[in-house]
């Protein structure tokens, strides 16, 4: 043992008490064991790269190029996006793509190139391949959006997986976002982020990485054009992101690098070209549609690690009919389980909780279950013998159950990544339905556990089934969660057919948007963290996943008034709107903070309300075109470089902008709005863009903006739905999408497009369809037509 790890288990011990602190050091212990006895070391390695071209291979989309030491396949699928694997590297299998690989494009061709080079001409974008393995991607117009320099791998000489690495070069102008959830992004600053789902132990900053959800996944933007870059490797790994500079004068331009390093995997990756919309749309084409939420997911939600017990459930709703404010849906955390353990009720604190749940579900609150993948180790706990009847339980090489610590103590965990466990796992939910659960919050399934925060759960030697390949987790770790996500949601829509499942996960990797969405994790309490909440919904949009909200107020600490409404603000106006705290942290209920923290959070909650038909059409639209509910502000003008350096504001889909305040004793702020007109949606008043304009911003509201022209859907006084149209700017027209609620089953209504035009004094707006368009069948208020200009 050396100094490090006996800091480690002393904290370990004085963190959760003596009895479990022990357990976890003993834990810890028997993880290092399993792999030093299961894990080869790894000795001497040889270097490689590929080597000059021999010969090539013409195939259908592009075809193989054989170089001396290795072969590249290239491949431009139908739907614009192109693979390229090394070493023999296929599309599949793979735990990112949605079924089967995209037929290729029979259009692109593999064809000489100057230098002994070759490339694929598509309608789309141009690869080219050096002769000594450097691969290009081009727009049509030939702009170079990416290099990849020729890659490198390092083979041990007694055999076993090859650590590898891929250099890149990029525009000097570009910016890089995504990777996952990141706490400092949106636009993510030089340095290195790890590829490995991790939970900090602790609430966690900007400075935090890596976080719960990390992905090989790029978005790269520049004045050129933008691109997304996926490696399809599921092992750790880090990324050395360094953006490039352009020279002064008569210097030259230094490019952005990207320097990718894996411990092992294939190295292949897609790579989708185009505007923002159309790379989000070819993502969403390979890996899948977007889980649609049920239309209450989309209101309030509020949770607490621990309410204690049925009467503090009823006292906390009791207080919010008593406050008039709004609430769709209560998350119930661990507190409610039997000893922590995961598909049972505690009966003493919650002896009627099926009466509970049919009687919040009549007043319109739905409850939702923390499900966490630990199994208590003990037999007579009925989903241990369940597990172990079924052979359900991560095994370590030398075929021992692996045990860690978590809430219900030593536990067990099942492994996901085999299709009759999670079959298995799935049919548990038929208890959870039963006691009126309508919404599946998954926990601490990283893995993590409490023997070493910052390391998974399990032993890198624990052999998993990988869906029939076999393997260990140094390759199941970062697809845990995932393969978790899909059993509840599989399991959740086999036992209930009609409806939607929903289900969100702490973590997660590229795919899990099939199966729902995620939220922050413990994000700290203060200003720090209020800025890491937006940072990361925009960053995991970028990366394919619509649905996601930060803990309004984090878990840690008791916030300030002014923090805690900022906070309620900004996410009133995200896709998950979830207040929440810890067990150690004060109270989130707004009437906690005083009445005039409550008087402006019933506002806030009364406008998500308000914005609840708009809010159910960005998610209909996440689904059919993989657009995020809330985007970066250079969304529909990425070659505006004010707008990829502005990560304080975001739009909130085609029609609205939202510039919260993010920090203390602000009631001023400066946004940065993209080009057009402007109005601010509580005064009215027209600004033009692109510019930076000074707006109030009392502790009352956030500024918000909506763009002229727009047709958004609201909910009107009556409840209905109604059309709020911002008059477009003289001589040009608007338009907007409108996709009713269709209840909480499968029907995907028809979406209504509307147009706004000026026709004499008064603005018009017509829906297109059958008979050239026609009058709308709800009702319209036009908005912003009197001439109130900034």
């Amino acid at each position: 043992m050396n100094g490090r790890d006996l800091v480690r288990s002393v904290k370990a011990v004085a963190s959760v008490g003596a009895a479990q602190g022990v357990r976890t050091v003993r834990a810890a212990w028997r993880r290092r064991r399993a792999d030093a006895t299961g894990l080869a070391a790894r000795g001497a390695e040889r270097a490689r790269v590929p080597g000059p071209v021999r010969e090539v291979e013409p195939g259908p989309g592009g075809g193989v190029v054989r170089f001396s030491r290795s072969d590249l396949r290239i491949l431009v699928a139908v739907n614009g996006a192109v693979f390229w694997g090394w070493d023999g590297a296929e599309p599949e299998p793979s735990y990112a793509l949605a079924g089967r690989c995209p037929e290729p494009d029979p259009r692109a061709v593999l064809e000489p190139d100057k230098d002994g080079g070759w490339r694929v001409v598509a309608e789309r974008v141009t690869v080219v391949v050096s002769r000594l393995g450097a691969v290009e991607v081009r727009t049509p117009g030939g702009v170079t959006l990416r290099r990849d320099l020729p890659p490198r791998w390092w083979e041990p000489v007694d055999g076993g997986p090859a650590r590898w690495m891929q250099r890149s070069e990029v525009a000097a102008d570009a910016r890089f976002f995504g990777l996952g959830g990141r706490a400092s992004g949106p636009r993510l600053p030089d340095g290195t982020y790890r590829l490995w789902n991790t939970d900090p132990g602790h609430a966690f900053g900007p400075g935090d990485d890596p976080l719960y959800i990390t992905m090989p996944v790029q978005l790269v933007v520049a004045d050129g054009g933008t691109h997304l870059v996926f490696h399809d490797s599921t092992w750790d790994g880090t990324v050395i992101l360094r953006e490039g500079e352009e020279g002064a004068g008569s210097g030259h331009d230094r490019a952005g690098t990207s320097e990718l390093r894996m411990d092992g995997g294939p190295l292949r990756c897609w790579v989708m070209v185009g505007t923002p919309a159309r790379v989000l749309l070819a993502w969403a084409s390979l890996t899948g549609a977007p889980a649609l939420p049920p239309g209450w997911a989309l209101g309030h939600h509020h949770a607490r690690r621990g309410f204690g017990s049925e009467q503090e459930v009823r006292r906390i709703v009791a207080g919010y009919v008593e406050h008039r404010l709004p609430l769709d849906a209560l998350h119930l955390g661990i507190d409610h389980l039997d000893a922590h353990q995961v598909f049972t009720v505690d009966q003493d604190r919650f002896p009627k909780l099926s009466v509970l749940a049919e009687e919040l579900r009549r007043d319109g609150i739905r409850l939702v279950s923390i499900v966490d993948p630990a199994v208590k180790a003990v037999p007579g706990n009925a989903v241990y013998d369940g597990g172990t009847a079924e052979d359900a339980f991560v095994r370590d090489a030398s075929g021992q159950v692996v045990e860690g610590v978590v809430w219900p103590g030593e536990a067990v965990f099942p492994d996901f990544t085999h299709a009759r466990v999670r079959e298995w796992w799935g049919a548990l939910h038929e208890e959870r339905l039963a006691q009126g659960f309508a919404g599946f919050w998954h926990d601490m399934n990283e893995p993590t556990s409490f023997t070493a925060f910052g390391e998974s759960t399990l032993p890198r030697s624990a052999r998993h089934a990988l869906e029939g390949r076999g393997g260990d987790h140094r390759e199941a770790h970062n697809v845990y969660a995932l393969c978790m996500a899909r059993a509840g949601f599989e399991g959740v829509l086999r036992l209930a057919p009609e409806e939607r499942p929903f289900v969100f996960s702490r973590s997660g990797w590229a795919g899990m948007h099939r199966y729902g969405g995620t939220w922050s994790g413990d994000v700290a309490t203060g200003w720090p963290g209020l800025r890491a909440s937006l940072a990361l919904v925009l960053g995991l949009g970028l990366c394919g996943v619509p649905y996601s909200g930060p803990d309004i107020g984090g878990v840690d600490g008791d916030p300030s008034p002014e923090l805690y409404l900022r906070w309620f603000q900004l996410g009133s106006l995200l896709p998950l709107f979830r207040t929440h705290a810890s067990a150690r942290a004060g109270r989130r209920e707004p009437w906690e903070f005083g009445p005039e923290v409550l008087e402006h959070a019933r506002v806030a909650l009364m406008e998500r309300r308000r914005l609840l038909p708009y809010f159910v059409t960005l998610a209909h639209l996440a689904r059919r075109t993989g657009a995020p509910y809330v985007r970066p502000v250079w969304w529909t003008a990425p070659e505006d470089r004010a707008l990829r350096d502005c990560g304080d504001a975001f739009l909130l889909g085609d029609c609205l902008l939202v510039a919260p305040v993010l920090d203390p004793g602000v009631d001023r702020r400066v946004v940065q709005l993209p080009r057009g007109r402007w109005y601010d949606t509580l005064t009215e008043r027209a600004y033009e863009g692109p510019a930076q304009v000074l707006v109030d911003a009392p502790l009352s509201r956030i500024p918000v903006f909506a763009r002229a022209g727009a047709v958004l859907p609201v909910r009107g006084e009556d409840g209905g739905l109604e059309l709020e149209v911002w008059a477009p700017a003289r001589g040009r027209t608007g338009s907007g999408l409108v996709v009713p609620d269709g209840g909480e089953g499968w029907d995907e209504p028809e979406i209504e497009r509307y147009t706004a035009r000026w026709m004499g004094a008064r603005v018009v707006v017509e829906r297109e369809g059958e008979d050239g368009g026609g009058g709308p069948p709800h009702p319209v208020r036009v908005r912003g037509t009197e001439k109130r200009r900034a």
